[in-house]
């Protein structure tokens, strides 16, 4: 790794880049171990995908392969089926043609369009035939159990954003065929990681929904800042340059120990330090980042409602009660009814999450942002 870039974020991290997660790492190990399926549920960017490679990573004396599926842009039950299909046979197989042959071994039916290059390197995609509610679904569902039973060791199937499934046309008819063919797989694992919390909840913990105990969940936490002072020290040092714990403890503290900002708040402060890193100098590093980051929070706020914005304004102000009478008046909230709206569409829209009553903020960088922006409106009053 280039000196340069001491820290790492916006990509997947895996040592020594990565950091802390000791034990998520055996929990995932432990699962796989014993047959269990896992549910990795945590606010993008706090680095699933990086755990569960920092797991692969572990286990590469074991006889495992991984597959990775990500449904971020996934909107129909076609594109999910492709998806799936293309990632099943493109990671369970080796050339090229191997892969042409798995294909239409167990998908033949379905007459696979194979795009074929001269290039061995170049990458194997198919388009199935396939229309939504066909019998077929079965077959494709089954894909990873039938490869892998026909080889030794045990497939892991990785699916990120998973929460996407629950917009997919007649989903529960979907979440119903998916979870009655996984959970007869004898060779396959499959880790299921989403970012809406809320959702992701829902689909595995409400006793109708199809994947109801279907696995072990996971709610990933942040990384406590005595494990990014000993990361930031070691990185900083590594790199040719220092910085003192209680900096290194001040980087985490500004972005709530958040684990994609904790890397971007180190890296520009290390750019920015000759030798020895200051406090002036982590200020400056996160007053740049929410310059960086103002013209993606404009226009993010500017899509905000009404009364969401006055919502977000009293919970920046730590009101207490949200729906008191005071409160209603003093932000012009309306009723408890427009205040519950509001709320919801800002946990839909991944603003702030709530749990138990207490509402935090997804995004801590923003959070500052809004601080800032509504001081200097209550000064322009």
């Amino acid at each position: 790794m280039s000196a340069k870039t001491p820290f790492t974020f916006g990509k997947i991290a895996i040592n020594p880049e990565f950091t802390n997660r000791t034990e998520e790492i055996e929990r995932l190990k432990n699962n796989i171990s014993a047959g269990i399926n896992t549910i990795i549920i945590s606010p993008r960017r706090w680095g699933k995908s990086s755990l569960v490679k920092q797991v692969r990573e572990a286990t590469k004396d074991q006889n495992l392969s991984f597959c990775y599926i990500d449904l971020f842009n996934c909107r129909t039950e076609r594109e999910f089926v492709n998806q799936f299909s293309n990632a099943v046979i493109d990671s369970t197989s080796g050339k090229w043609e191997e892969k042409a042959a798995q294909a239409k071994k167990f998908l033949g039916r379905l007459l696979p369009t194979i795009n074929f290059s001269p290039d061995p390197h170049s990458d194997f995609k198919m388009a199935l035939n396939y229309e939504e509610q066909s019998e077929s679904l079965s077959d494709i569902l089954q894909l990873p159990e039938s490869i892998q039973s026909k080889k030794k060791g045990t497939l892991v199937v990785c699916i990120d954003e998973f929460q996407n499934i629950a917009q997919l046309g007649d989903s529960v008819s979907l979440q119903k065929k998916m979870r009655s063919v996984w959970q007869q797989h004898e060779n396959v694992i499959y880790i299921l990681c989403g970012s809406k919390r809320h959702i992701m909840i829902e689909l595995f913990t409400t006793t109708s929904h199809p994947f109801y105990k279907f696995g072990d969940i996971l709610f990933l936490q942040k990384i406590s800042s005595k494990h990014w002072i000993s990361f930031i020290t070691q990185r900083f040092n590594d790199a040719g340059k220092t910085i003192a714990p209680d900096l290194a403890r001040l980087i985490a503290e500004l972005v709530e120990n958040h684990p994609y900002y904790v890397q971007q708040l180190a890296q520009i402060s290390w750019l920015r330090t000759r030798e020895n890193c200051s406090e002036s100098i982590i200020h400056e590093s996160h007053n740049s980042l929410i310059d960086q980051l103002s013209f993606l929070f404009e226009h993010q706020f500017e899509q905000l409602s009404g009364i969401q914005t006055k919502l977000l304004e009293a919970i920046i102000n730590q009101e207490k009660s949200l729906s008191s009478q005071q409160s209603l008046k003093k932000y012009d909230l309306k009723t408890a009814g427009h205040i519950s709206r509001a709320k919801d569409g800002l946990v839909k829209k991944d603003i702030i999450d709530e749990t138990g009553g207490d509402i935090q903020f997804i995004d801590p960088v923003f959070k500052v942002w809004l601080k800032r922006l509504f001081l200097v409106n209550q000064k322009n009053m």
